[in-house]
């Protein structure tokens, strides 16, 4: 059963939080992250991404990077930008994009439901990407970015957060990109337990997004039980800063694949190896180009978009990770035609998040790219059913939108 606690949150005071609030930190590079602090100089980038306080000669893993990130953290925390709440409590954090609503529950999570996979992944994650927020959160001694996790659709908990939600919001501001972000603050005492026992009946949570950022907290909190072998298993340092979103107002994107080369094949050569597989007609006029259904994608190539659908002798529903879309594609095309052997470590293709559109698909095949496969977006179901059975998704395989922002909540440790 899962652990999901009320916690002292550190947060921006109220008319601070529009201009603290920035996207997770692994969404830039360093020089797109200096533009940003650049324009605002009061971006938590400034923290998450501390190297933008320094010039480019200095590495951005460089000690210093760390040690600035705690200090400006710490010092916006005394000058009184960040206020600390006088008790536990949960938040609530509603995301509206393009009209649509999402609504989750700001809390900590338990580093021991992790170990055991009552919390449960999805993607593997590689030691060299979690050294750095290994880093920063134990510099930080604080987490500043939350891991977005999802579960099963709870009534107890949809009553609390909509009762909730007719109350005054703490935060309501909408960001550059055109996501209104509202917060709500959940101080009632019953409310905060029937809360917390609402959540420990419910037997599996999932990351959904940051699983390296997860794995990256639970390694701190277990390096922090080592230095404190007395520690009671109640410490802050054994949970990790979480949003949790009920799945039926989640919305996974297509996530997109690019190759740099048609491996040989032209225009005709590689139409008919596509037709040997899979069902194909031209797409031709105005017609939306997108995928409309499971089992479905578009190819674009010299300027001609094709519809592909997969046959159902194809389909493997005895096992969730074969079924996706995604595998049959790389099985049947990408590897046997196009030689894409690994595509975590293949050069010759690229992936775009379908926030993007098809439109920078056709860009890059005009630019760098030979052909393109737009995706139906990979279901919270299919994500579910592969975590429950202990599997691992294929690389890419899901975008989340919208982004939750960084700096709203901070969960001292």
């Amino acid at each position: 059963m899962a652990s999901i606690r009320p916690f002292v949150s550190i947060r921006p005071q109220r008319g601070k939080a529009a201009s603290i609030a920035a996207l997770p930190y692994d969404v830039y590079n360093r020089e797109e992250a200096t533009k940003e602090v650049e324009k605002n100089a009061e971006s938590f980038l400034r923290i998450d991404r501390a190297e933008t306080q320094f010039p480019i000669s200095v590495d951005m893993y460089d000690d210093r990077v760390y040690q600035r990130a705690h200090d400006t953290l710490w010092n916006l925390v005394e000058d009184g930008t960040f206020i600390r709440e006088d008790k536990k409590c949960y938040y609530i954090y509603e995301l509206t994009m393009n009209g649509r609503v999402q609504t989750g529950i700001v809390a900590c999570a338990a580093v021991d439901d992790y170990l055991n996979d009552t919390i449960k992944k999805h993607e593997n994650t590689r030691a060299e990407k979690e050294v750095d927020r290994i880093r920063h959160v134990d510099a930080c001694n604080a987490q500043t970015g939350p891991i977005f996790l999802a579960y099963r659709s709870n009534d107890i908990i949809n009553r609390i957060v909509a009762q909730t939600k007719e109350q005054e919001a703490e935060y309501d501001f909408t960001s550059e990109d055109g996501i209104r972000h509202r917060v709500f603050v959940i101080r009632e005492d019953a409310n905060i337990e029937a809360l917390e026992a609402a959540f420990a009946e419910i037997g599996s949570i999932y990351i959904a997004d940051g699983h390296h950022r997860a794995a990256s907290a639970v390694k701190v909190g277990l390096k922090r039980r080592e230095a404190y072998p007395d520690c009671t298993g109640e410490e802050e340092f054994n949970y990790f800063l979480s949003v949790l979103f009920p799945d039926d107002q989640l919305m996974i994107m297509d996530y997109n694949r690019l190759i740099r080369d048609m491996n040989g094949y032209s225009f005709q050569g590689f139409y008919r190896e596509i037709a040997k597989r899979f069902d194909v007609e031209e797409i031709t006029g105005a017609e939306d180009v997108r995928p409309k259904e499971r089992g479905s994608f578009s190819v674009y190539m010299e300027g001609h978009w094709l519809s592909c659908h997969i046959r159902p002798e194809d389909r493997r529903p005895d096992d969730p990770v074969a079924d996706l879309d995604v595998s049959i594609l790389q099985e049947k095309l990408l590897n046997p035609v196009l030689g894409i052997g690994d595509p975590k470590t293949d050069g010759r293709i690229d992936f775009v998040g379908g926030i993007r559109g098809m439109e920078e698909l056709v860009r890059r095949c005009g630019e760098d790219c030979a052909v393109a496969f737009a995706m139906y977006p990979t279901s919270i179901e299919e994500l579910f059913a592969v975590a429950d059975a202990g599997l691992l998704m294929p690389p890419k395989s899901t975008w989340f939108e919208p982004k939750l922002r960084s700096g709203l909540f901070i969960h001292e440790i």
